[in-house]
């Protein structure tokens, strides 16, 4: 027992010692965005300012238009949640609970097409949104989302193997089809997949800077992560307000994170039913 309690304070000290370690440069990054340009030359790596300069924050905002790019990313993050949560499932769900000729050999496609990079495929993608005329549309990055991906369909179609059998059964007793299946039992069961899902591919569509490179050349279209790059390129020489800016960006999927920890340990961890 002793020695057990031992080697659980062991791993316990080596936890604490990696989350410090990995958290540094948050924290280097939250206190030099508090820091006067003056304070910020003189001592760039203290982590408790002198004098807490809040403005730093407004005046980050004001020089650049915030608002357009928050709400530019708002409505790609929600859309590219929506389709991609709903076309993996779907896919998932063929793949994994409905019994048709080829069902391995597709899955096997679409578990290799993730051993393509993206930079393959960005040419293909370019000339194909251009000809459909969603060039410079916040649709030409919402719309492949709703086509599926490899690597969440491959997770959901895993959880949702673990559900018993039993469950669909009854529920084709009681006159459900496979619509009625997916929409009234899987789902249900499978929130905690779908909620990871959905937080994995808002993470994604929040940093994502190739995309908007792309596809988008209209200033007032462009998210936050290019429109970052943007001030990054504007206001090198004052790192106060660079640092300021890329708190405001941080913050939200951090908050996000930790609201949504425990959902998505959950469907981490969980593999659905044990019947």
């Amino acid at each position: 027992m002793i020695k057990q309690r031992k080697n659980q304070w062991w791993i316990c000290s080596l936890l604490w010692v990696a989350s410090a370690i990995f958290s540094l440069p948050l924290v280097v990054m939250i206190s030099g965005s508090l820091k006067s340009s003056e304070e910020l030359a003189r001592n760039p790596y203290g982590l408790v300012p002198e004098s807490w300069s809040w403005n730093n924050y407004l005046d980050s905002l004001q020089s650049m238009p915030f608002t357009i790019y928050l709400t530019n990313t708002i409505l790609l993050c929600v859309g590219c949640v929506v389709g991609t949560t709903l076309s993996c499932a779907l896919v998932a769900y063929g793949l994994s609970r409905v019994s048709w000729r080829g069902r391995g050999l597709a899955f096997g496609l679409v578990v290799a097409t993730m051993l393509l990079p993206w930079h393959i495929t960005m040419i293909p993608r370019f000339v194909l949104i251009s000809e459909i005329g969603l060039y410079n549309s916040l649709w030409a990055i919402i719309l492949p989302t709703f086509l599926g991906e490899a690597f969440f369909i491959f997770l959901l179609r895993q959880f949702f193997m673990t559900i018993p059998e039993q469950l669909l059964e009854a529920g084709r007793i009681d006159g459900l089809s496979h619509w009625g299946l997916f929409w009234n039992i899987v789902i249900p069961l499978s929130k905690p997949a779908l909620a990871t899902v959905g937080l994995f591919q808002f993470v994604q569509t929040w940093n994502d800077f190739g995309g908007p490179l792309l596809y988008l050349n209209d200033p007032q279209k462009f998210p936050l992560a290019y429109g970052l790059e943007r001030f990054v390129s504007s206001y090198s020489d004052q790192t106060h307000l660079l640092l300021a800016a890329a708190v405001l960006f941080t913050l939200p999927v951090i908050i996000l994170f930790f609201l949504a920890q425990k959902t998505f340990i959950q469907g981490i961890s969980t593999t659905g039913i044990k019947g």
